[in-house]
């Protein structure tokens, strides 16, 4: 299974449109080469190396096998109705959806999309945390894809 953007290549620097110092905006993804059984896809977002322990960027789950994407500016709402029904949770903030790199002054921060395919739906209802996906995707992942970037921040 492959996870990308056309925003920045794996590896490199994500665009200050998509972080606290631009408009914040949450960058475009696509995937492919998924298992033919994938019933649901989550996606986390975080960063191992924030200061006080990773920290959650975006944690969403339940989209459909047939949305092979989500767009740039993924809306901040609990249900995205347009892309089958999926669900947002709460990240370290704590709020609902995407929210951008925004490190501490220093050297840059890794920050990792995970795509999960899923054998199933998850029973969680909206607002729920990334721990939370991650026990009820227990047994339950077909395959997963990372795609990674860096930023940093000199003020």
């Amino acid at each position: 299974m492959k996870l990308t953007t056309t925003a920045f290549a794996d590896g490199t620097p994500i665009p200050v449109k998509h972080t606290c110092d631009g408009p914040d905006v949450s960058p475009p993804l696509a995937w492919a080469d998924t298992p033919a059984n994938t019933k649901s896809f989550a996606l986390i977002m975080d960063d191992p190396d924030a200061p006080m322990g990773t920290w959650v960027h975006w944690v969403l789950w339940n989209l459909p096998p047939s949305v092979p994407s989500l767009p740039e500016n993924a809306p901040r709402t609990e249900t995205l109705k347009a892309y089958g029904g999926a669900l947002q949770g709460n990240n370290t903030w704590p709020k609902i959806g995407y929210y951008g790199p925004c490190p501490p002054p220093g050297k840059p921060h890794r920050y990792y999309f995970k795509l999960y395919a899923l054998d199933g739906p998850l029973a969680l209802k909206a607002g729920a945390t990334k721990a939370d996906v991650e026990r009820a995707m227990q047994g339950h992942v077909l395959a997963q894809a990372e795609l990674m970037g860096t930023y940093g921040r000199t003020r």
